[in-house]
């Protein structure tokens, strides 16, 4: 039994080829959408890969980017087919390419759903590539007389303005950093002898942060360094009272910020998933009640459309039962080859002999 018969007379075929034909129209425009989705990101992710560890991130953007040439493509062709579908004269030319163009739009379909799905699965991998890429980029905030590296420190600093966010997990990551330069250093202090040679490293480590750190929403002035002294800054205990440095690291801001962007897209990607299906099983109605009409010298005749000729059951049985024959018929190639390698090797052997 057909899945989804439907039987169509000529008024119901023009209907279904008008409509197909403004909803391909529709899904250009998708197209589009999904294009311009992965563009967006792309330039978003770019603005901060100075802070990102590897390129793993523009998978998505990448991918989006082609769905949305390839929906272009694809429904533009399908409108140009619905349309000639009016005339059965222009109709004809299409009928051989149809159906490896249905199994195209099928591939392309996983290939979106597939899209859509890692839309909403790479927060873990951007996770740790935001991780580790800010590590790096908190080590080079000091260099700014480094060639390649000149522009960290205002990187960094934008990037904790705009995003209100302090370090890597938190702010005390800026404590584990020498993240003041050399140059900025008076080594004939005593302080700052003591502080290089109370570390194994040899670096200037205080318990302070840049001043992107600091809340201006805060009432207090910013407490920018000596951050875990209370004798150092009067009415002040920093493990019990609200700091006026932003709490949040800046892995979690960026992590949210991309990760709600990406669910976004993921979810507007699946919608059009679902109108590229319709669109598809349409066109699949229209190709099968074209292809049966009894008599193509009179269109006005009823004829049935169907989007498997069996059902799905059926189909899948005689997909497994050709792939079977297909591996049997590639086995025996694969013996008669040998067979044939065989009777050569002793029609050689006797040769010799004689």
């Amino acid at each position: 039994m057909a899945l989804l018969k439907v039987k169509f007379n000529q008024k119901k075929r023009v209907k279904l080829a008008q409509g197909l034909w403004l909803m391909n129209w529709f899904s250009v425009f998708a197209g589009i959408l999904v294009f311009s989705m992965g563009l967006f990101l792309k330039i978003e992710l770019r603005k901060r890969s100075e802070v990102m560890d590897n390129s793993e991130s523009h998978f998505v953007p990448n991918s989006l980017i082609l769905m949305g040439i390839l929906s272009c493509a694809f429904n533009g062709f399908a409108g140009k087919i619905c349309y000639d579908s009016l005339d059965p004269a222009k109709f004809a030319k299409w009928k051989p390419l149809l159906k490896p163009y249905l199994a195209l739009c099928f591939v392309f379909n996983i290939l979106v759903f597939f899209v859509a799905l890692i839309c909403f699965l790479m927060r873990g991998s951007l996770d740790s590539t935001l991780a580790q890429g800010l590590k790096n980029g908190m080590k080079f905030y000091r260099d700014t007389d480094t060639p390649g590296r000149c522009f960290m420190k205002k990187t960094i600093d934008m990037l904790q303005i705009e995003f209100k966010c302090c370090g890597n997990n938190g702010y005390k990551d800026w404590f584990e950093i020498q993240w003041i330069s050399n140059r900025y250093l008076d080594f004939s202090s005593k302080e700052v002898k003591d502080r290089i040679k109370s570390n194994v490293d040899g670096r200037y480590l205080v318990d302070g942060v840049p001043f992107s750190c600091c809340n201006p929403s805060s009432p207090r002035p910013c407490i920018q360094y000596q951050v875990t002294n209370n004798s150092a800054h009067y009415s002040y205990d920093y493990q019990t009272e609200e700091l006026n440095l932003w709490s949040r690291g800046c892995r979690e801001a960026l992590l949210n910020y991309y990760s709600s962007m990406m669910s976004s897209m993921g979810a507007v990607t699946l919608l059009v998933w679902l109108f590229e299906i319709s669109v598809m099983i349409g066109l699949r109605l229209l190709h099968t009640s074209l292809e049966s009409i009894p008599n193509p010298e009179d269109p006005e005749c009823e004829s049935e459309g169907w989007v498997l000729e069996n059902s799905l059951k059926d189909t899948f049985k005689s997909a497994l039962e050709n792939l079977k024959k297909l591996g049997k018929f590639n086995q025996v190639e694969a013996g008669a080859e040998g067979a044939e390698g065989e009777e050569g090797g002793k029609t050689q052997a006797i040769t010799t002999v004689s």
